[in-house]
């Protein structure tokens, strides 16, 4: 589908926490990036949740976004081999040790990989406009 004359029209795929059930619904979706923001707009009002993002013309990066409450992990799946985390913010202290949901299971996280969920979410805007992960921040391969 072409789309003329809407310069933000953007198709993303992407998989998510429901927010009726709480739990990660692997199925992706492709739709417009608004869609996407929505989706992210009703977990935040649930507290907490867990959204998988990637171009829908390759299967890798994927970014990953987990978070609860105010605090924020982001996972890059650059390959089925190579996976990253996004350093933190300096939101959490770094002997914190925070958990997000990860799919369906809570992980705890250290505060050097913690962020400012809304500035995390505009990380993820940002990769939706570029599919670049470089520019978004410092990677420590896991």
């Amino acid at each position: 589908m072409a789309c003329v004359g809407k310069r933000d029209w953007m198709s993303v795929v992407w998989a998510a926490t429901s927010p009726e059930s709480g739990l990660f619904d692997p199925v992706e979706r492709r739709t417009e990036v608004k869609d996407l923001s929505d989706r992210f707009d009703d977990l935040r009002s649930c507290g907490q949740g867990y959204v998988e993002v990637r171009s829908p013309n390759r299967e890798f990066p994927v970014l990953t976004l987990a978070f609860r409450d105010d605090h924020a992990i982001v996972h890059l799946t650059s390959d089925t081999e190579r996976m990253s985390l996004l350093v933190g913010d300096g939101t959490a202290p770094t002997g914190a040790e925070i958990e997000v949901p990860i799919m369906d299971d809570l992980a705890a996280f250290t505060g050097d990989f913690v962020r400012d969920v809304d500035r995390a979410w505009d990380l993820v805007h940002v990769f939706t406009q570029t599919w670049a992960a470089g520019p978004l921040g410092e990677w420590c391969e896991l």
